[in-house]
C-alpha cells in the first residue's frame, strides 16, 4: 500500500488514455480510514496562457467553441506544451499560432495548479511585449476569432463575469495587480 499524505492506495488501473490525458482509478483508505475510490486525470501537456500587451496597453484575446461547455468562449491566448520542453518555446509557438504574433520580452506572471482535487494540470502564464506581427498559424482542430482590446476591457469583463475561463481570470487579474503596484 502506497502512502500520499494521509491518504494510502490500495490499487491504480488506468482507465483511458489519449494523446492529452490519461484517467486512472484508485482504490483507497481516505485519511478518516474508510475504503473509497478516487478518479485521477493525468494531462500530458502543460497548461499555457499568453497575454499580449502593447505598448497602447492592448491585448488580443481569442474566441473559440468550447466542447465541454458547449459555449463560444472569448479568452487570452492558449494552448498546452509537451512535459520535457521548455513552456516559454511553447507559449512562444502559441501566441505565433493563434495571434499571429511574436514577442521579443517574456515574464512569467503567474505558475498555478487547475483543478488540483482530480488533476494533476499545471499552468504557466506568461506576459509577452515589444510585439511584432508574423503569420497565424491555427490548428486544423481551431476555428478561431481574434480581438485586439484594451487590457482595461479585459479586466472589467473579468470582473463582470463575462470572461471565465480560468487562465483568462487568473492571468488578468495578475497583470492588473502588477500594473497598479508599478511592477511592470
Amino acid at each position: 500500500m502506497e502512502e500520499f499524505g494521509p491518504w494510502k492506495r490500495r490499487s491504480r488501473s488506468q482507465r483511458y488514455d489519449n494523446p492529452w490525458i490519461s484517467v486512472e482509478h484508485h482504490e483507497v483508505l481516505t485519511p478518516g480510514g474508510t475504503e473509497g475510490v478516487y478518479g485521477v486525470v493525468h494531462f500530458k501537456n502543460i497548461a499555457i496562457g499568453i497575454i499580449p500587451l502593447d505598448e497602447q496597453q492592448h491585448t488580443w484575446i481569442v474566441g473559440q467553441y468550447r466542447y465541454p461547455h458547449r459555449a463560444y468562449s472569448w479568452e487570452i491566448p492558449e494552448g498546452g506544451g509537451p512535459l520535457g520542453q521548455d513552456p516559454l518555446a511553447s507559449a512562444q509557438r502559441e501566441l505565433a499560432e493563434e495571434v499571429g504574433l511574436a514577442a521579443q520580452r517574456w515574464d512569467l506572471l503567474l505558475e498555478m495548479d487547475l483543478s488540483n482535487s482530480v488533476t494533476d494540470e499545471r499552468c504557466m502564464i506568461y506576459l509577452a511585449r515589444e510585439l511584432s506581427p508574423v503569420s497565424a498559424r491555427p490548428e486544423e482542430t481551431e476555428e478561431l476569432s481574434v480581438r485586439r482590446i484594451p487590457f482595461s476591457e479585459l479586466h472589467e469583463g473579468v470582473l463582470e463575469g463575462r470572461f471565465k475561463d480560468s487562465i483568462t481570470v487568473a492571468g488578468a487579474l495578475k497583470l492588473q495587480r502588477m500594473l497598479e503596484r508599478g511592477l511592470l
